[in-house]
């Protein structure tokens, strides 16, 4: 078999084999498709597409190229989440409690943010001691004992998406369907996870800018899921203004435990309430998301659901007086406020460019190895569609530096008041 033959199949529109995917995959983790062959055939991907067949086929070859998590010493359905990332997402830290505390295990390996959003694992680090790389065995040890637990991947998981990915990123194919799809669930189905609920964004702030391309990634991603042997679906929810009103690591962890409490924003604690639903039901514990969602609020409202984050913390190494001590976390010297410049309606604040904001801060990275500060962030005031005053504060900005010109002169980019907007629909799909 040649690597040749198989870019000129896919370049003609033909659909690719099990064994030619097999090649492809084996040739790139031993390194003996060169680059250039590898990015041949990822931008014949990009124009020609895959069959669902072709997604699910080169997903299990990616996740079996590496290390499988077997979780099978766990009692009960194993429930994940994943989301497509945003600004402000911080839905999986009171999320993962919740479910747990309804007695669900959630093993959620989760990653790091780079650019405009923000990563799971960087807002748990915030809690002083907080360890997000453990063993496979205490992870497993954890997961079966306190329900729970929140990780960075363990063993090499999927090593041929890791080269995949870096040649999308300088080969411009990042935005193929496919290739997006097989990335994220090589990954998931690899964690050994039972069941899948997927949160895909849309817009400004999201990866996919439209709902007819997060739509269609939705589909592939519960294709694959479902092809693959997990329950899966999706949710489609809006990313064209920050999740919440907290954006930084110290500041998302300070929210997380406010939605634990009852007292969350509306937005974030919907999302919360919406994806668990399903999480519940997938687990076995409800017969229908609405029966879910009960049992959800009834775990705010009890106080187990922030019992099983204190737990978590805990058996992670953190400092558990964070639940009740904001302070323990790393805190900003400067809270600077940003006024708004007319009155009118709040028509547009994008999300991608107050993550930048923050991002410029010291809130998130623009390399990889970029060192973080916790403290720093965004807090907003108002959300799209508030009405509001000339010179009112509509954000504050948490920042080390007194003076930050150049993150104001990025807010005055992404912030519009206008004298009408029509209010955004929070989720808008469901796909089973």
């Amino acid at each position: 078999m040649r690597m040749v033959d198989i870019i000129d199949a896919k370049r003609n529109g033909h659909e690719l084999t099990d064994d030619q995917l097999q090649f492809f995959v084996d040739g790139v983790v031993d390194g003996s498709i060169p680059d250039y062959q590898v990015s041949a055939l990822l931008m014949a991907v990009y124009f020609q597409g895959m069959t669902s067949e072709e997604q699910t086929s080169l997903t299990m070859k990616m996740m079996h190229s590496g290390t499988h998590l077997d979780l099978s010493a766990i009692p009960g359905t194993k429930v994940d989440k994943h989301s497509t990332g945003g600004v402000g997402d911080k839905v999986s830290l009171p999320l993962a409690a919740m479910v747990a505390a309804t007695g669900i295990p959630v093993p959620m390996i989760s990653g790091r943010g780079l650019g405009h959003t923000g990563g799971t694992l960087d807002k748990l680090e915030a809690i002083p001691g907080f360890k997000v790389e453990i063993s496979e065995a205490d992870f497993i040890r954890q997961v079966a004992d306190e329900k729970l637990a929140i990780v960075g991947a363990t063993g090499e998981v999927a090593p041929a998406d890791k080269k995949i990915y870096a040649l999308r990123d300088v080969t411009d194919t990042v935005d193929s369907i496919p290739l997006i799809a097989s990335s994220i669930m090589s990954k998931k189905i690899a964690s050994g996870t039972d069941a899948l609920v997927i949160d895909v964004k849309t817009g400004a702030g999201a990866f996919m800018k439209t709902l007819d391309q997060s739509r269609a990634l939705a589909h592939a991603l519960v294709g694959i899921g479902k092809q693959a042997g997990l329950q899966c679906m999706a949710v489609i929810s809006d990313m064209n203004q920050p999740l919440g009103n907290k954006v930084g690591n110290s500041l998302e962890i300070e929210e997380s435990l406010d939605v634990l409490k009852g007292k969350g924003p509306a937005d974030l604690t919907e999302l919360v309430l919406t994806l668990g639903s399903y999480m519940v039901v997938m687990g076995g514990k409800a017969a229908n998301p609405a029966e879910g969602r009960q049992l959800l609020e009834q775990t705010i409202a009890d106080g187990t659901a922030l019992d099983r984050f204190r737990a978590m913390v805990v058996a992670q190494g953190g400092d558990p007086r964070v639940i009740d001590d904001y302070t323990v976390m790393p805190q900003a010297q400067y809270k600077i406020p940003y006024r708004a410049k007319r009155a009118g309606v709040l028509s547009r604040l994008a999300a991608d460019e107050v993550g930048m904001a923050s991002m410029l801060l010291g809130g998130g990275r623009q390399q990889a190895d970029d060192q973080l500060d916790y403290s720093v962030g965004i807090e907003l005031h108002h959300k799209l569609g508030d009405q509001v005053e000339a010179g009112e504060p509509l954000l504050t900005i948490y920042s080390n530096q007194e003076e930050v010109p150049a993150v104001e002169k990025l807010l005055d980019e992404s912030i519009e008041i206008s004298d009408h907007y029509d209010q955004p629909e929070l989720i808008h799909e469901i796909i089973e």
